[in-house]
């Protein structure tokens, strides 16, 4: 599981573009980018409060962790093995 930053939907919700963005947090369009690739390696909570104070919006509106929900082969085997049940027959 990942973390993805999602603020284009905000972005277009709220009429603005992603240079608004850039110009009214005072954030690179760099960094913003890299964000919005998942090319960044974190975030600063500077850089969240800002984005979040333009966009009127709480962290949880800009981040989301992906693939949450859903288990994959490793996830099903833990919970198997946990409850005492086997996949094997």
């Amino acid at each position: 599981m990942t973390i993805e930053f999602s603020v284009d939907k905000l972005l277009e919700g709220r009429g603005r573009t992603f240079y608004w963005l850039a110009k009214e947090t005072g954030i690179s369009h760099t960094t913003l980018w890299r964000l919005k690739k998942g090319k960044a390696l974190g975030i600063n909570f500077g850089t969240l409060e800002s984005i979040c104070r333009a966009l009127g919006c709480q962290p949880g509106d800009v981040l989301r962790l992906a693939g949450a929900g859903k288990t994959g082969k490793k996830s099903e085997a833990r919970s198997r093995r946990r409850s005492g049940k086997s996949s094997k027959a």
